[in-house]
Protein backbone atom coordinates (compact mmCIF):
# COMPACT_ATOMS: atom_id res chain seq x y z
CA UNK A 1 0.00 0.00 0.00
CA UNK A 2 1.26 3.45 -0.90
CA UNK A 3 2.59 5.30 2.16
CA UNK A 4 1.15 8.64 1.01
CA UNK A 5 -2.30 7.09 0.73
CA UNK A 6 -1.96 5.62 4.23
CA UNK A 7 -1.08 9.07 5.60
CA UNK A 8 -4.40 10.55 4.44
CA UNK A 9 -6.61 7.57 5.30
CA UNK A 10 -8.41 7.37 8.62
CA UNK A 11 -10.99 5.23 10.36
CA UNK A 12 -14.42 5.95 8.80
CA UNK A 13 -16.05 5.76 12.23
CA UNK A 14 -13.71 7.52 14.66
CA UNK A 15 -11.40 9.33 12.20
CA UNK A 16 -8.36 7.95 14.03
CA UNK A 17 -5.16 7.41 12.04
CA UNK A 18 -4.43 3.92 10.69
CA UNK A 19 -1.28 1.82 10.60
CA UNK A 20 -0.35 -1.32 8.69
CA UNK A 21 -0.85 -4.57 10.58
CA UNK A 22 2.13 -6.83 11.13
CA UNK A 23 2.59 -10.10 9.27
CA UNK A 24 2.16 -12.20 12.43
CA UNK A 25 -1.23 -10.64 13.19
CA UNK A 26 -2.44 -11.22 9.63
CA UNK A 27 -1.30 -14.86 9.76
CA UNK A 28 -3.12 -15.34 13.08
CA UNK A 29 -6.32 -13.76 11.75
CA UNK A 30 -6.21 -15.93 8.62
CA UNK A 31 -5.87 -19.05 10.79
CA UNK A 32 -8.95 -17.95 12.73
CA UNK A 33 -10.81 -17.27 9.47
CA UNK A 34 -9.99 -20.79 8.27
CA UNK A 35 -11.16 -22.19 11.61
CA UNK A 36 -14.43 -20.25 11.31
CA UNK A 37 -13.96 -18.39 14.58
CA UNK A 38 -13.37 -14.80 13.44
CA UNK A 39 -16.30 -12.36 13.26
CA UNK A 40 -16.64 -8.77 12.10
CA UNK A 41 -18.27 -5.79 13.84
CA UNK A 42 -21.79 -7.10 13.20
CA UNK A 43 -20.96 -10.62 14.43
CA UNK A 44 -20.88 -12.17 10.96
CA UNK A 45 -18.23 -14.79 10.32
CA UNK A 46 -15.33 -13.59 8.21
CA UNK A 47 -15.02 -16.18 5.43
CA UNK A 48 -12.49 -14.64 3.04
CA UNK A 49 -8.81 -14.59 3.96
CA UNK A 50 -7.09 -11.23 4.11
CA UNK A 51 -3.87 -10.06 2.47
CA UNK A 52 -3.18 -7.38 5.07
CA UNK A 53 -4.91 -4.95 7.35
CA UNK A 54 -5.05 -1.42 8.69
CA UNK A 55 -5.28 -1.04 12.45
CA UNK A 56 -7.01 1.89 14.06
CA UNK A 57 -4.76 3.97 16.34
CA UNK A 58 -6.47 2.67 19.50
CA UNK A 59 -5.70 -0.92 18.38
CA UNK A 60 -9.31 -2.06 18.68
CA UNK A 61 -10.35 -2.46 15.02
CA UNK A 62 -8.62 -3.82 11.92
CA UNK A 63 -9.87 -3.00 8.45
CA UNK A 64 -8.98 -5.88 6.11
CA UNK A 65 -7.05 -5.52 2.87
CA UNK A 66 -8.02 -7.87 0.05
CA UNK A 67 -6.36 -7.85 -3.37
CA UNK A 68 -4.48 -4.66 -2.35
CA UNK A 69 -7.76 -2.83 -1.66
CA UNK A 70 -8.56 -1.69 1.90
CA UNK A 71 -12.13 -2.54 2.93
CA UNK A 72 -13.08 0.58 4.88
CA UNK A 73 -16.68 -0.35 5.69
CA UNK A 74 -17.44 0.06 9.40
CA UNK A 75 -19.47 -3.18 9.55
CA UNK A 76 -16.60 -5.20 8.05
CA UNK A 77 -14.04 -3.96 10.55
CA UNK A 78 -12.62 -6.79 12.66
CA UNK A 79 -12.56 -6.28 16.44
CA UNK A 80 -9.14 -7.36 17.69
CA UNK A 81 -10.28 -8.15 21.25
CA UNK A 82 -12.11 -11.38 20.40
Amino acid sequence: MDEKLLEIMCCPESHQPLAKAGVELIEDLNKRIQAGTLVDRVDEKVTESIDGGLIREDGKILFPIRQNIPVMLIDQGIPLAQ
